[in-house]
């Protein structure tokens, strides 16, 4: 029997510019994806999810520090923007009959 994965396409790639739909995150401004990742579905978005974490102690800062950094986001709960608006994803062939990502929105191709 062939182990089949159980990953989706993903819509966004790491440098789009995206904005949340939902979360605590929307209504921010647009941002740009830092890192994506597939088997989790989620990606890490530059300004958005913001948690605190809190460092120990090192022989450098013997204070330890408090932090805030981004923690990966839900691929569902954000949106591509391309031209400034934020538009759905779809996939079709090029001129040369490569499958590309497109605009729905706009019908431009992506990348």
């Amino acid at each position: 029997m062939k182990k089949t994965s159980n990953i989706q396409k993903i819509h966004i790639k790491k440098g789009d510019t995206v904005k949340a739909i939902s979360g605590n995150d929307k209504g921010k401004p647009a941002s740009e994806v830092l890192v994506v990742y597939p088997k989790t579905y989620r990606a890490l978005v530059k300004g958005y999810n913001l948690v605190t974490k809190h460092v120990k102690p090192t022989q450098q800062k013997p204070d330890g520090e408090i932090i805030k950094k981004e923690a990966p986001i839900h691929i569902s709960n954000l949106m591509l923007v391309v031209g400034g608006t934020p538009t759905k994803v779809g996939r079709k062939a090029d001129a040369e009959g490569k499958l590309k990502r497109y605009a729905k929105k706009t019908g431009e191709f992506i990348d």
